[in-house]
């Protein structure tokens, strides 16, 4: 795993993924900035239905004078991470394919991931943090366990759509995919911990898919 993560590190600084990662993430931060400040009203609306219905807090007034300021950022802040990791899923193709001829050049593509196969399970990983993060909400402020509770949730982001987009790629066989698949919930997580560094959560989505790449191709 350390040779996986140092190889990750040294692509994911290379100038070819930096401006890529760029791209995708502050245009998709720049997107849901306008996104959110013409519909604010309805969102901060939304919001507020919302905190009404946390178990045990909700009826808190204090709560919910406080509460609907910082659950908005931090529901802004998840809806930024869920459209790079779409974005990332669908664009990255050309990236994995130069990594993988300049670390396996022995190693040829067998594949290409479904475009819209992509986006549904990007946008399937997407609904199901989502909700589970709503529902969970609270848990998050509890010591060390809302910090892994969160790590979790933000590894459902990427493991199935990572897995898909650079086993398509790279693997014919349907069952050894799925098992590749099944595998991924540790690299999701050490990719995921990007996410709790603003700014830098733009690195996670790909960095997992390079993660996942080197766990790959290295065992060929």
């Amino acid at each position: 795993m350390q040779k996986i993560i140092s190889k990750s590190i040294s692509d994911i600084l290379s100038p070819l993924v930096l401006s890529f990662i760029f791209k995708v993430g502050f245009g998709s931060i720049l997107l849901w900035i306008v996104l959110l400040w013409v519909s604010w009203d309805l969102y901060a609306t939304m919001i507020e239905s919302y905190i009404v219905k946390i178990p045990f807090v909700g009826n808190w007034e204090w709560f919910q004078s406080s509460g609907t300021v910082l659950v908005s950022l931090i529901v802004g802040y998840m809806l930024i991470i869920i459209t790079i990791s779409i974005a990332t899923s669908i664009f990255s193709e050309p990236i994995l394919k130069e990594l993988a001829k300049k670390h396996y050049p022995h190693i040829d593509a067998v594949g290409s991931p479904n475009t819209a196969t992509s986006i549904y399970l990007s946008i399937k990983a997407g609904i199901m943090f989502l909700l589970l993060f709503l529902f969970t909400f609270p848990l998050i402020f509890v010591p060390i366990f809302g910090q892994v509770w969160m790590l979790w949730l933000w590894s459902i982001l990427i493991k199935e759509p990572n897995s898909y987009d650079v086993g398509s790629l790279f693997i014919a066989d349907k069952a050894a995919l799925k098992k590749n698949s099944k595998n991924s919930t540790t690299i999701a997580m050490i990719a995921s911990l990007f996410n709790y560094i603003p700014i830098a959560n733009i690195f996670a989505p790909l960095f997992g898919q390079i993660l996942f790449l080197h766990k790959v191709l290295g065992r060929v």
